[in-house]
């Protein structure tokens, strides 16, 4: 019996990507921009500015908002370990 290739089933059949990434990525505020080049995880430029204007909304300055989104990726790294390197 022929194996049937399904695909990513995680993803929407219908979901497209909205404009340029690039030009999204050009548009970001020059701080946040700045804080992208050195993440360690791939960051959609939508994700990033929300994220983004969250802590700044909270915090009121750019180089404590860069720390909340530094301290938000640890945690996204410190859970998606165990999955990606095991528990040990």
């Amino acid at each position: 019996m022929a194996r049937q290739h399904l695909g990513n089933l995680g993803a929407p059949a219908n979901r497209r990507r909205e404009g340029d990434p690039m030009s999204a990525f050009d548009r970001l505020p020059p701080d946040l921009r700045a804080w992208l080049c050195t993440a360690a995880l791939p960051w959609s430029p939508r994700s990033a500015l929300r994220a983004w204007r969250r802590a700044l909304q909270e915090t009121g300055c750019a180089e404590a908002a860069a720390a909340r989104l530094t301290a938000i990726e640890a945690g996204q790294l410190a859970r998606q370990a165990p999955r990606v390197w095991g528990a040990s």
